[in-house]
């Protein structure tokens, strides 16, 4: 039995496509592995993060027993139940929790019980953060119909978000500062080949939780958006910038996130810089930064796609579909209108 060179060709081609699609299948179970056990572990930080709080709550409860002790035994129930709660009835019972302390007066509070319960407050938003960005990482993966036909993602449970209330005002209610009038000029510096430099870093309450995001950081007293810039850029790279090459702002951002303890709400406005691609240098950092920033790297979209894959998160969400939008606005040379980003 003979075989023609068209028969030949098409069996090649269907071998070819069947290992084609099978690398893709087995790259993609591999990636919904590690995002399975991403999202596993935010949430075992954030269960520990709401059982310390409960913790926190019950000495919180103690520390007002003589002076209010109708609400002291409400908090010590609540806190138990919270402890106690599956998986399923957790919001609830987190969100009562949440209810109650929301009328906590802490004036009435040891001063080292009003840190504690901030410093508790702030471990909660920050694992409640990240094990969202995880559930929705995983979910738009699973969701694909190809990768639900395949079953690709095994037996493994779908992820759920977790929310929970957050307090209107914070500072009132936990003694976390909230600075409301925060202003951040952030820069894509990308180089001749059209990557973008990223910092990592963390939280320096929370070091065991990684991300990723662009040079820049608050406007100080008296100073302008492209001033900011500049400074940033030589504080974080080592890199003199001038400041007539910056285009922008293109975008802005507003981010409520805890850091260091405090609760910030940051606006955020976008530049865009060229720049040949050299080594940046820490020698400029300030103190926070020398503890929160621990790395850094030159990447394109399918590498900031990457990192999100691993479980770092790259901020802004969308920067990938950004980068061609910011070399466009220095390809013009012209300063553009500012858009709204998350």
């Amino acid at each position: 039995m003979t075989f023609s060179a068209l028969t030949i060709l098409v069996l090649g081609l269907i071998a070819v496509v069947f290992m084609a699609v099978g690398l893709w299948a087995y790259s993609t179970a591999n990636r919904l592995d590690r995002l399975h056990v991403r999202s596993d572990k935010s949430w075992q930080a954030l269960d520990a993060a709401l059982a310390r709080r409960s913790v926190v709550v019950r000495a919180v409860a103690l520390g007002s027993m003589a002076s209010e002790p109708e609400r002291s035994q409400r908090l010590t129930i609540l806190a138990d139940n919270a402890e106690r709660a599956d998986r399923e009835d957790r919001e609830i019972v987190e969100n009562a929790l949440s209810g109650a302390l929301s009328s906590i007066d802490i004036e009435t509070l040891r001063p080292q019980l009003v840190a504690e319960l901030a410093d508790a407050e702030a471990r909660v938003l920050i694992a409640r953060r990240f094990h969202n960005d995880a559930v929705r990482d995983t979910l738009a993966i699973r969701s694909r119909p190809l990768v639900r036909i395949l079953h690709l993602g095994g037996t493994a449970p779908l992820p759920t978000y977790f929310e929970i209330t957050e307090r209107a005002k914070p500072s009132a209610a936990t003694g976390l500062t909230l600075d409301s009038n925060r202003t951040s000029s952030r820069v894509v510096l990308l180089d001749e080949t059209g990557k973008v430099l990223l910092m990592q870093g963390h939280d320096p309450m929370v070091p065991e939780v990684s991300f990723w995001f662009t040079i820049g950081g608050g406007v100080l007293a008296g100073e302008t958006l492209r001033a900011a810039a500049v400074r940033e850029i030589a504080e974080e790279t080592g890199k003199v910038a001038d400041p007539d090459e910056l285009r922008g702002p293109m975008w802005r951002r507003v981010a409520v996130f805890p850091f260091n303890g405090e609760l910030i709400r940051s606006e955020e406005l976008f530049f865009a810089l060229q720049v040949p691609h050299f080594e940046p240098s820490q020698s400029g950092f300030t103190e926070v930064e020398r503890h929160a920033i621990t790395g850094h790297r030159w990447c394109d979209a399918e590498e900031i796609g990457k990192l999100n894959e691993a479980g770092e998160t790259v901020y802004p969400y969308d920067l990938a579909d950004l980068l061609d939008e910011a070399r466009a606005v220095i390809a013009k040379g012209v300063q553009p209108e500012v858009r709204s980003i998350r």
